[in-house]
């Protein structure tokens, strides 16, 4: 199951990294002789509104998805570590902590990026931001089950009447155990982020319309959809197929890391 997730997701990743060669003109050259053209062998996926040619458009898109949907996880699954693992050993910040991501999660995340997003402007790196606060709570609750677990254990108190300090038995024995599910929460995080990163650019609280970016474009073509429908379905097809395949991955995952469930013969 992971094998078909995977292999699509590496050709969505080489074609983001080869997106120079495999465009066929720059995103952004307009040619207004040329608006709302049908495919054609010079413009695979035809042109939009302003003359520009949608197949290299799309092609660029899957950097800036790519790009915001990976760097979101690992943000937030490095800051949710780091807040679970204090939250699960600190008894007396753990309550504090919690309502603080409680109080986070409480908050949709979408429009908890909306609102970040209105006020420190419309940027790649301001977006990555929004989305990677409104996602840390999910991973940093994680770990923190994790962690409670844990500790309980009894070669936790071995280690500790062995001398071992808080650090290392974080090192050793925690940070290990959290790896598989952070792992699985991640490809989700990722996924999500980039379906969030689309709603944000559709909308206009996201990327600049300047950046090709798939909810940008899906945003452009919706006025003319009617009488275009490629402007919009070329873009949302690219991202239904990456999300699904990212999707497919974290079960894939989840699957063959979580001893407790029944593995396919």
């Amino acid at each position: 199951m992971i094998i078909g997730p995977a292999l699509t997701l590496a050709a969505l990743i080489v074609m983001a990294i080869a997106a120079p060669w495999l465009g066929t003109v720059d995103p952004g050259a307009l040619d207004p002789a040329a608006r709302l053209r049908d495919l054609s062998p010079e413009h695979w996926f035809g042109t939009d509104l302003l003359g520009r040619d949608l197949y290299s458009r799309v092609i660029y898109g899957a950097r800036v998805s790519l790009i915001v949907g990976f760097t979101v996880a690992l943000l937030a699954s490095a800051f949710g570590i780091l807040i679970g693992v204090i939250s699960g050993f600190s008894r007396w910040l753990d309550p504090v902590i919690m309502r603080i991501m409680d109080g986070m999660m409480a908050i949709p995340s979408i429009l908890l990026a909306i609102a970040l997003v209105a006020l420190t402007g419309a940027s790649m790196r301001n977006v990555i931001f929004a989305i990677t606060l409104a996602e840390v709570p999910r991973v940093a609750r994680l770990v923190r089950s994790v962690v409670l677990s844990i500790r309980e254990e009894p070669y936790i108190d071995a280690a500790i009447i062995g001398g071992a300090g808080p650090i290392r038995i974080i090192w050793k024995h925690v940070l290990p155990n959290t790896v598989a599910p952070v792992t699985v929460q991640a490809t989700y995080i990722c996924a999500s982020a980039m379906i969030a990163e689309s709603i944000l650019s559709f909308i206009g609280a996201g990327l600049p319309p300047t950046v090709p970016s798939w909810g940008n474009i899906i945003a452009e073509g919706r006025m003319v959809w009617q009488i275009k429908p490629t402007l919009i379905f070329f873009p949302a097809l690219f991202l239904s197929i990456n999300i699904l395949a990212i999707n497919m991955l974290g079960d894939g995952l989840r699957e063959a890391l979580d001893p407790r469930l029944p593995k396919e013969r």
